[in-house]
């Protein structure tokens, strides 16, 4: 059902739809859902993390380099580096943390 309120939620969002699905203490599966042209600003990460595309297309924006995903395409996303990711179409993606 997190990924239905994702999908309700970008009917009228004006950014990412985030929520999480499932976490305990040492791991963290969070829902991201985009529009296409959506942006996912710059952050960094202190945990390993992967993102995985689940529907859709998003290009990942690193410090040097930038990633076209597609549908389940995943990357590393390295710790304590900038990144953001762009919505190339109307996406759902994973982040796994942990």
């Amino acid at each position: 059902m997190i990924i239905e309120q994702v999908l309700t939620a970008l009917e009228t969002a004006t950014g990412p739809v985030v929520k999480v699905l499932q976490q305990n203490t040492q791991f963290k599966v969070i829902v991201l859902g985009f529009k296409k042209g959506m942006v996912l600003k710059e952050h960094d990460t202190d945990v390993n993390t992967n993102l995985v595309v689940i529907q859709g297309k998003v290009e990942y924006r690193g410090a040097d380099s930038n990633v076209v995903l597609n549908k389940f395409d995943e990357i590393n996303i390295a710790l304590k580096v900038l990144h953001s990711v762009v919505a190339l179409e109307d996406s759902i993606c994973f982040l796994i943390k942990g």
